[in-house]
């Protein structure tokens, strides 16, 4: 191995998209894979907003938070990212349960109150019937997905990364325990290191190195408006989704996925009358597409992010929070993977916890 180690990433994703930009920027020579067109399928359809909100235990919060000081970092080195943080508005609870959580995320420092029915309708003027309590967090942002994952390949091609596409991994290859590289579809990629950040396709790439990864079947049904005048200025999260606006004025919704709807369009069509009785316009909203997004979800539905115990050389990166958590994990997973040094907000997210408890004792 050379003093600038190859090193292969597997997905262009927006976790992967991070990855590389920060490894070519420490001086790696990286090399980036995906099936499809490089961006990644789960980014694409990510509602993408950046928050250290829900699903908290603190360790986790810890890391949300850190991961969204890091967007303002990459905003700031990455040419043509742009993040905006117009802030959140949820009411997903009832009230004594939004009073606990805002409590205890106060108690842990972040920047959130409670706002009654009034200020709701000066935050969001056009919400047509505006609820009698929620909590805002002005600090919370979003991101084009797409165009964010874009930006940051391009900016590691600049640093002399190769970006390729419709290039599907087969299989990880392996010599005496050490990676070597990847087979595709068209043959063997060398490599002196490789990190698997291909989303819901991760599990199966890993179990041909041997490496057990559960994921979660967790789908949820995306729908978007045609561009319609601006609406909204942040996120919105009730009970029945999380909606915001686009840049380019879409209504955007995310919902729950009932397997009943296999193709989400009934669930979608709900989810758009709820839309439409939500937002307060003269313009009728119009109906422009949805899709099932399917999201890489760990089995215990937290990040798995680190080397894989006896691999040497191979490494992975999957979550589901992947929007607010990518320039983190980018940071820290080059910093491990080139120093050894592994961030202390990373100490719970290790491959290890999923090792099957037969295989543990077999090694002991």
């Amino acid at each position: 191995m050379t003093d600038r180690p190859h090193v292969l990433i597997v997905g262009a994703g927006i976790i992967g998209a991070s990855i590389a930009w920060h490894l070519a920027r420490a001086g790696a020579r990286v090399t980036v894979l995906d099936a499809a067109e490089p961006g990644g399928l789960a980014t694409r359809h990510s509602w993408a907003w950046i928050n250290a909100s829900w699903g908290n235990p603190e360790p986790y919060f810890r890391l949300r938070v850190r991961a969204m000081e890091e967007w303002h970092r990459l905003a700031r080195d990455v040419p043509g990212l742009r993040v905006d943080w117009p802030g959140a508005l949820f009411w997903e609870l009832p009230p004594a349960q939004l009073e606990r959580f805002r409590a205890q995320h106060a108690a842990w420092g972040y920047p959130i109150r409670a706002v009654g029915r009034d200020e709701i309708r000066r935050i969001e003027p056009h919400l047509a019937s505006p609820p009698e309590m929620a909590l805002h967090v002005a600090a919370e942002g979003v991101v084009g997905p797409l165009a964010a994952a874009q930006a940051l390949l391009a900016a590691a091609r600049g640093l002399g990364a190769t970006v390729q596409g419709h290039t599907r991994v087969t299989s990880l290859t392996l010599s005496g325990g050490r990676m070597t590289g990847v087979e595709t579809q068209n043959g063997r990629i060398d490599a002196d290191r490789v990190v698997v950040a291909a989303g819901v396709g991760a599990a199966h790439l890993l179990a041909t190195a041997g490496v057990h990864l559960p994921l979660l079947h967790a789908p949820a049904v995306v729908v978007a408006s045609r561009p319609h005048a601006k609406r909204l200025t942040g996120m919105l999260v009730p009970p029945e989704m999380e909606l915001r606006q686009t840049e380019e004025g879409r209504f955007l919704a995310v919902g729950g996925y009932d397997e009943a709807d296999p193709d989400g369009a009934a669930t979608a069509a709900t989810l758009f009358a709820t839309m439409q009785r939500m937002i307060a316009t003269d313009e009728a909203l119009r109906l422009d597409y949805h899709a099932v997004a399917y999201r890489p979800m760990p089995g215990d539905k937290f990040p798995a992010v680190g080397p894989a115990a006896g691999v040497d050389g191979l490494y992975a990166a999957v979550t589901h929070s992947g929007i607010t958590l990518a320039p983190a994990l980018g940071r820290f997973v080059a910093e491990e993977m080139l120093t050894g040094h592994r961030d202390a907000l990373l100490d719970p997210y290790c491959l290890a916890r999923f090792i099957p408890a037969e295989q543990g004792r077999a090694a002991e």
